[in-house]
C-alpha cells in the first residue's frame, strides 16, 4: 500500500535527497520502517537531534536539500538550535516530526514528551520563527501541505517543518502525477536593471561584495560570469569566503572592514560605488560594523529585497536578477591591483613547535582544486579566512548563527553527499566535545574526511573577548588522539596522529593526503595563548562591543 509517509519520502527524493538523518522514536519509528524500504533512500542514524540537524545542515549545503527525522517534542526541541542556524545562513532542511495518532492529539490525551496540559502545538508554534513554512498533515490536506512545504523551503532556502502523527503517515494516497511546481519567477524588473547599469557607469571605483547568500543559492559561477563581464573588482565577506572562485583574475580578497588588508581596505572603503551580491554586513563580517561606505553608495540584493541607495524595491526572484547581471551592458576600462592574498609559498618546516600562524601556512601549501573546507567559528574559521583557495574550493562555516560544535556533524553530512570530494575540517578541542558523538557515525559510515583537532586547552575565542585565564574558558583535558578507538575505530578504517613541532605536522600531512581509504584524525597541539591575529584583532572589538 502506497502511503502519505511513502509520498512525502519520494517527493524528498524528487528534490536531490538520498540519505535521510535522525533519530528513532516511539512516535516516529513505522515511518522509519518506510525510509529504510525506499529504493533510493538511506537512513542515517545519529547520536542525537541536534547532531542530526547540524549534519542535514552540511549536506543541504552541498547537495541543495535535506532532511531529518525526530521525535515529537523531546527529539525536535533537541534539533532546533541546529534549525535556527539553517534559518540564519539560508540553508533548505525540512525537519519532519513523527507525532501521537491524531486521536490521541484531539482528544488531548496526557501522553509521554507533552508537557502534561493536553496541548499538541506547543512545539510546532516554537518552531514558527526559524522555519519558513510548516505543516500539521491530516489525511485531507497530507499531499498539498508538503508540496507547499517543501517548495517553500527550497525556493526561500530556509527550514520547513512537518508534523507527520503517526496514522496520517500510514494512511494511503495516490502517487503524485506530476513533479513538484517549484515557484514560478517573476519578470525582472528592467528599471531596476537600468538603475544599476546607471549607477555603474557613473562610477568612478565600484566593487562588488560576495556573500553566503550566493552559496545558498548556488551561484559562484554566475557571479564569475558577472566579474568576467564587467571587470569590476570583486571582494567577498568572510561570511561567503568561496563564493566566488578565489583564483578568478577580478576577485581581490576578503573584505573584513576595519581588519582588511591593504591596498583592498583603501579601495572599498573609498568606493563610490558598492554592489553587494547576496553579502550581509553582520558584525563578524566587518569587524564591528567597521566599514566605512555608507547606505548612499550601497546597491544591496538579496533573496528578499533589493535595496539601491537607501530604497527599497519590491521583492524580485534573486536568482534571476543576479543572472541578468551577466548582460549588463558595462565594462570597466580600468582596474586597480588589489590582490591582497599572495601567491601561496613552498612551507619549509623546522623543528620548533606549531603556532597558529604556521600552522595556516602549511595547510594552504595542501590545498588541493575542489577540495571543501569546513572551518569551524573559532581559531579554525578566523585562521581559515585569509588563506588562498584553489580553484573550486568551497568554504562551509556558521559564522552568522557562530554555534560552537556545528561544524563536526556539518562536515560528515557534507561528505555523504559528495563522498568522492575531499574534505578537510579544522575543529578546536571545545567545540569537538559538544558534538563528538557524531564520530561513531562516520566510522560506520566509511567516511574518509581529513580531521584537524586543534588542541589549545579551552576556549579560544572566549579568552580572546574576555577573561583569558578565568575557569569558565578551560575545558575538561581529554586524550584525544584516542577517541577514535572510543568510538570503533581500528587499523582498517582510521589512522591517528598527533603533532606539535612543524616538522611533524609536514610529515603527517604527507602521510594523510596520500592515505585516501581511511579517516584522517590529525590532533594538532598549540599554545593556549596563540590565535590567529584577525581573532585577535576580532576579540579586543567583540570586547568593546560587549561593553555598550
Amino acid at each position: 500500500m502506497y502511503t502519505i509517509g511513502d509520498y512525502l519520502l519520494d517527493r524528498l527524493n524528487e528534490l536531490g535527497v538520498e540519505d535521510i538523518f535522525g533519530v528513532p522514536g516511539d512516535y516516529n519509528l513505522t515511518f522509519l520502517d518506510h525510509i529504510t524500504a525506499h529504493p533510493q533512500l538511506s537512513w542515517v542514524g545519529n547520536a542525537n537531534e541536534l547532531n542530526a540537524a547540524y549534519a542535514a545542515d552540511g549536506y543541504a549545503r552541498t547537495k541543495g536539500f535535506a532532511a531529518l527525522v525526530t521525535t515529537f517534542g523531546v527529539g525536535e526541541l533537541s534539533a532546533i538550535n541546529g534549525l535556527a542556524g539553517s534559518f540564519a545562513e539560508r540553508v533548505p532542511v525540512i525537519e519532519i516530526v513523527g507525532s501521537p495518532v491524531s486521536t490521541v492529539q484531539t482528544d488531548k490525551k496526557l501522553v509521554h514528551h507533552t508537557l502534561g496540559d493536553g496541548d499538541f502545538l506547543h512545539f510546532e508554534k516554537m518552531h514558527d520563527a526559524v522555519t519558513v513554512a510548516s505543516a500539521h498533515l491530516t489525511i485531507q490536506n497530507a499531499t498539498s501541505e508538503i508540496d507547499r512545504v517543501l517548495t517553500t523551503a527550497l525556493s526561500l532556502r530556509r527550514p520547513g517543518y512537518i508534523n507527520l502523527p503517526i496514522d496520517v503517515a500510514a494512511a494511503p494516497v495516490e502517487k503524485a502525477q506530476k513533479k513538484l511546481q517549484l515557484k514560478v519567477t517573476s519578470p525582472i524588473d528592467s528599471t531596476l536593471l537600468e538603475k544599476i547599469q546607471t549607477a555603474l557607469s557613473s562610477a568612478k571605483q565600484p566593487v562588488f561584495i560576495t556573500g553566503h547568500e550566493i552559496q545558498s543559492y548556488h551561484l559562484e559561477d554566475t557571479v564569475a560570469k558577472i566579474a568576467a563581464h564587467t571587470t569590476v573588482p570583486v571582494a567577498a565577506l568572510s561570511l561567503g569566503k568561496s563564493s566566488i572562485d578565489e583564483t578568478h583574475p577580478q576577485f581581490v580578497g576578503i573584505y573584513s572592514g576595519a581588519l582588511t588588508a591593504e591596498p583592498l581596505k583603501t579601495y572599498v572603503d573609498n568606493a563610490d560605488l558598492v554592489i553587494l551580491l547576496g553579502a550581509q554586513l553582520t558584525d563578524t563580517a566587518t569587524s564591528g560594523f567597521s566599514q566605512s561606505f555608507s547606505a548612499s553608495k550601497i546597491i544591496a540584493i538579496h533573496p528578499e529585497t533589493t535595496t539601491v541607495f537607501g530604497q527599497d524595491y519590491p521583492s524580485n526572484d534573486f536568482k534571476e536578477l543576479v543572472e541578468a547581471l551577466t548582460t549588463i551592458d558595462y565594462r570597466m576600462e580600468t582596474s586597480a591591483a588589489l590582490k591582497t592574498m599572495p601567491s601561496t609559498k613552498e612551507f619549509i618546516a623546522t623543528d620548533t613547535l606549531l603556532t597558529q600562524n604556521r600552522f595556516w601556512e602549511a595547510i594552504e601549501t595542501n590545498f588541493k582544486q575542489n577540495d571543501t573546507i569546513v572551518a569551524e567559528q573559532g581559531t579554525s574559521f578566523f585562521g581559515i579566512t585569509n588563506t588562498q583557495f584553489k580553484k573550486d574550493m568551497r568554504l562551509i562555516g556558521q559564522p552568522l548563527w557562530g554555534s560552537i560544535g556545528y561544524t563536526f556533524p556539518a562536515a560528515l553530512g557534507s561528505q555523504l553527499a559528495a563522498r568522492s570530494k575531499r574534505h578537510l575540517l579544522f575543529i578546536g578541542d571545545g567545540s569537538l566535545q559538544l558534538t563528538i558523538q557524531e564520530l561513531g557515525m562516520a566510522l560506520r559510515a566509511k567516511l574518509t574526511p581529513l580531521i584537524f583537532v586543534i588542541n589549545n586547552n579551552g576556549y579560544t575565542v572566549e579568552r580572546e573577548i574576555h577573561g583569558p585565564n578565568e575557569r569558565y574558558n578551560d575545558i575538561p583535558t581529554w586524550d584525544y588522539a584516542q577517541l577514535p578507538t572510543v568510538f570503533g575505530g581500528t587499523d582498517q578504517n582510521v589512522a591517528t596522529y598527533k603533532v606539535t613541532t612543524e616538522t611533524e605536522l609536514a610529515e603527517a600531512l604527507v602521510t594523510a593526503q596520500a592515505d585516501t581509504t581511511r579517516l584522517q584524525w590529525i590532533e594538532v597541539v598549540m599554545d593556549q595563548t596563540d590565535a590567529p591575529e584577525l581573532l585577535k584583532e576580532m576579540g579586543r572589538i567583540f570586547a568593546k562591543q560587549n561593553t555598550h
